[in-house]
């Protein structure tokens, strides 16, 4: 079955909402499918209530559609992992390994998320490469391990075409966040422009490969249109964005909010944060698929005060 309507699981989380809208805008609004567990609070095109724990119904809403591609996002993140695990491995893992069943079945196009949360306090911290041992500490980073795993088996051995990018922290504007370590990047805007002193839950030196939202919209698009044949790896590749500590985001904000406050509170997350790369090497990427990023601390700070300023100032009026 190839067709090229696209599916989104998990289309009302952070970065779902994002992708949902810029793939409607590329390949038109009819050919994108949203679902999620829960009706968005607007919705402009075709939406499916679908539990991805059910696989009939999955099934079901796979052929009405004629689905051609699938990015499933649908996942419980870190923290909020950390917190019921076996709640979390059950939903990250039994809803990768039913779309992979499906995908072998209707032969679509597959996009898996991974994450930086793959590795562990072994793994190098710095420029960690693309082939760097996987220990991860949280539930989160386990089950986004064994699914790195399971997409190459399947791409192995069933043909599946299979993408997959190991995202760093993301952020955006465009959602709150969805329960994740680096949610405090996200928001840390927030509070500045509504003029608020933040707490944040990680130690102020606690540096982080983060990635701000258009590219990582960018990126999981392009790997998903590359051609087969340069997508080289079925697992999980790495990509950069830009590293920094919570103080240097708040030194930035400053410069546009001198009067900006910020304390240091840090609670389990921090350990999470811990057992995290401090940056990330991202030259298979590069190489295989062209893969570059576009924005710095700099430019993402100015981009995100802008846009949450106007948001702010249309949500008073």
């Amino acid at each position: 079955m190839k067709t090229k309507t696209i599916l989104i699981t998990g289309a009302n989380g952070q970065i779902g909402t994002v992708l949902t809208e810029a793939l409607r805008e590329r390949f038109g609004t009819e050919n994108v499918i949203a679902t999620d567990i829960r009706k968005p609070d607007t919705s402009d095109g075709p939406f499916e209530l679908l539990d991805v724990l059910d696989k009939d119904r999955f099934d079901e809403v796979i052929r009405k559609y004629e689905v051609g591609e699938v990015y499933h996002l649908a996942a419980i993140l870190s923290a909020k992992g950390e917190q019921n695990p076996k709640w979390a491995w059950e939903i990250n893992m039994t809803g990768l390994l039913d779309v992979l069943d499906l995908a072998r079945k209707y032969e679509f196009k597959l996009f898996f998320p991974s994450s930086i949360a793959v590795f562990g306090g072994n793994t190098p911290r710095v420029d960690t490469p693309q082939d760097a041992v996987l220990q991860p500490e949280t539930v989160y980073g386990i089950s986004k391990s064994a699914g790195e795993n399971w997409c190459q088996y399947y791409h192995n051995r069933y043909g599946v075409d299979v993408r997959s990018v190991r995202y760093p922290g993301i952020i955006g504007y465009q959602s709150l966040p969805g329960g994740g370590t680096t949610d405090y990047a996200v928001d840390i805007y927030h509070y500045a422009v509504k003029e608020e002193a933040y707490t944040c839950f990680l130690k102020e030196n606690a540096r982080l490969p983060m990635m701000y939202m258009e590219d990582a919209i960018r990126a999981t698009i392009e790997i998903m249109q590359a051609p087969a044949e340069k997508v080289k790896l079925r697992g999980g590749y790495n990509i950069a964005g830009t590293s920094f500590t919570p103080e240097e985001v708040a030194a930035t904000i400053k410069t546009h909010y001198p009067d900006f406050s910020i304390q240091y509170e840090p609670d389990f997350r921090q350990d999470i944060a811990s057992s995290w790369p401090e940056s990330i090497s991202d030259e298979a990427a590069r190489e295989d698929w062209g893969w570059k990023p576009k924005f710095g601390l700099k430019e993402m700070t100015e981009d995100m005060l802008h846009q949450l300023k106007n948001y702010y100032r249309l949500k008073v009026s």
